[in-house]
């Protein structure tokens, strides 16, 4: 069987055991695993931190990007899957379940197959990007879509989870929001210290609680002088926590956050409190000219959620959001997915031409057309 096969590669005994993997490698001491706790990776983690003069430059102030969409599934959602994963292999488990708009969907998917054991992922019909709906269905996941929302989606996989057949690897699991932190302890560890803010997208909240979660751990271990503020970007129309109150029926091009009643709110809530943080909305027009701005003039594509912290940074700039971040600040806005995630909008506006003839002064005059 494989899943017997598995589970002897990776007894603590083995080579493969020893050497470890991704995040559960690098930050093994800081995570809920044990020498008993078999490591499923698939390389995640040590995502780079770029540099971003021109945004620099535009806002007044320091700015770099945690590309997380270059992590094995092309999001962040890797970090929190190999720590769950490997937790749920150590309990037992023989099969996953999540809720997702997508992200979460590839991810399970590729780590169970990873793992050699069963996924099922339950979506909303209609509302997944078709470059995360191809991962789930290229890793072999059982693929459920119901008429309903993201956050209707994931009470029907709370339920099936209860029942104990599946193990639920949505955000909700607390060893997702552990593996995720890890992202905190490499943007410290590359700066010395933790940057003045931490702007992130804000859909489930998941990930801003774990960011938090990192950034005071390694504050209270001595391995930073600070925690970051926290600042949280909602599309307009998914914007809970912003305005406060569950939206029914959330609306954005940006499917990653398009949540009405996120899992972490609390959480999330509670994080940007303690770190005198805030939530700012974005417009889905100001998050697509984020999203082709960062593309043209930094070389960074990201899914439309992604450019989410883009679009949020250059409205409070603009604004003269003095009490955030000034111009001595050191900003890490997080892009969490990679553009090849959801490239419809991108491809809709691309208006195809008729074929030139082949020669160059066609192609010229086409060119400079």
């Amino acid at each position: 069987m494989l899943f017997g096969t598995f589970t002897a590669f990776f007894m603590p005994d083995t080579v493969e055991k020893s050497r470890g993997g991704g995040v559960i490698a690098h930050y093994r001491e800081y995570l809920p695993v044990t020498d008993a706790t078999p490591i499923v990776s698939l390389g995640e983690g040590a995502t780079p931190l770029v540099e971003a003069p021109r945004l620099s430059n535009r806002v007044g102030c320091r700015v770099l990007l945690k590309c997380e969409g270059l992590n094995p599934t092309g999001s962040f959602k890797d970090r929190g899957m190999a720590v769950a994963v490997s937790r749920a292999i150590e309990n037992g488990a023989t099969a996953l379940i999540c809720a997702s708009t997508g992200n979460t969907s590839a991810s399970a998917a590729a780590y169970a197959a990873r793992a050699g054991i069963r996924s099922a992922v339950v979506l909303p019909a209609g509302k997944i990007a078709s470059g995360k709906l191809i991962q789930a269905i290229a890793h072999g996941a059982h693929i459920v879509a119901i008429d309903g929302n993201f956050d209707e989606a994931l009470g029907v996989v709370r339920e099936l989870g209860r029942e104990g057949e599946f193990t639920i690897v949505n955000s909700i699991n607390p060893d997702r929001i552990a593996g995720q932190k890890t992202a905190a302890f490499e943007i410290v560890d590359e700066l010395g210290d933790a940057p003045d803010v931490q702007i992130l997208p804000l859909g489930n909240a998941g990930n801003l609680t774990a960011y938090w979660a990192g950034y005071r751990e390694y504050e209270k271990i001595g391995k930073s002088h600070r925690s970051p503020r926290m600042i949280g970007i909602q599309a307009a129309g998914a914007a809970p926590i912003f305005f406060q109150r569950v939206i029914k029926t959330p609306e954005t091009v940006a499917s990653a956050i398009r949540i009405g009643n996120p899992a972490s709110w609390e959480f999330a809530q509670r994080a940007i409190d303690e770190s005198r943080g805030a939530v700012q909305i974005a417009s889905d027009e100001e998050i697509l000219a984020a999203q082709r701005w960062l593309a043209r003039n930094e070389g960074i594509f990201v899914e439309p959620a992604s450019a989410a912290p883009i679009a949020g940074l250059i409205k409070l700039a603009a604004e003269g959001a003095d009490e955030l971040f000034s111009e001595n600040s050191v900003i890490v806005c997080t892009v969490t997915g990679h553009g090849l995630k959801d490239p419809e909008i991108v491809a809709r506006d691309f208006q195809r031409s008729a074929p030139v003839s082949a020669d160059a002064k066609a192609v010229r005059a086409a060119i400079m057309n």
